[in-house]
């Protein structure tokens, strides 16, 4: 799954939800302060150069429940069965969260 766009360099696509509702100005001073290249980020907007990624990735998120950021899937899988054993975190967690989940998960293997 490709989560990070901003990590990437990848441009939110003009027909994606937040430019409709935020506008393409919003979204070029948001740029702007990120420290974007803005004609290079505005180019990106305007060509839709990755909206099938970003709708694939939105329908991936809401297929798996993913409705809010962060969102954190934790897995693992186990050796004699081959199942995979998931968990889901939402929201800042404290890295105790994590912990419990990670022991939880490895507990169930055994």
């Amino acid at each position: 799954m490709r989560w990070s766009r901003a990590s990437t360099g990848r441009c939110t696509a003009g027909s994606s939800p937040v430019s409709r509702s935020w506008g393409r100005e919003h979204l070029a001073k948001h740029a702007q302060a990120l420290g974007l290249e803005v004609a290079a980020f505005e180019r990106c907007v305007e060509t839709g150069k990755y909206a099938d990624a970003i709708r694939k990735d939105m329908a991936e998120a809401q297929r798996l429940q993913a409705t809010d950021t962060p969102t954190f899937f934790l897995g693992a899988t186990d050796a004699a069965t081959s199942q995979i054993k998931a968990t889901k975190l939402v929201g800042a967690q404290p890295d105790s969260a994590f912990k419990e989940a990670i022991d939880r998960l490895l507990s169930s293997l055994k």
